[in-house]
């Protein structure tokens, strides 16, 4: 597999992160730009940057440009996640 630095190397998409609530407070900002293949990379650099936000990704719905993702979706640049905790109340 070829990392970024090979001559020929494709670097992984860059996506916005968007924070909601609880995962917002955690992450201490509202969005970040971050870099991977998959949702479950990119959610892999969040909480490794992160530390607060591991718990509330366990518990979070996670979309990708608005519809409900997977963590083996594939991302394309410029494309858009949201991390939404549970919400209390009704």
């Amino acid at each position: 597999m070829a990392t970024a630095t090979e001559p020929g190397a494709e670097a992984a998409p860059q996506v916005t992160v968007r924070y909601w609530a609880g995962a917002r407070a955690a992450a201490g900002l509202d969005t970040e730009v971050l870099a991977g293949e998959t949702v479950a990379d990119v959610l892999a650099r969040a909480e490794a940057a992160h530390a607060a936000l591991g718990h509330v990704l366990q518990v979070a719905t996670v979309l990708l440009d608005g519809r409900p993702a997977a963590a083996s979706s594939r991302l394309s640049d410029g494309a858009t996640l949201e991390v939404l905790p549970p919400f209390a109340g009704g």
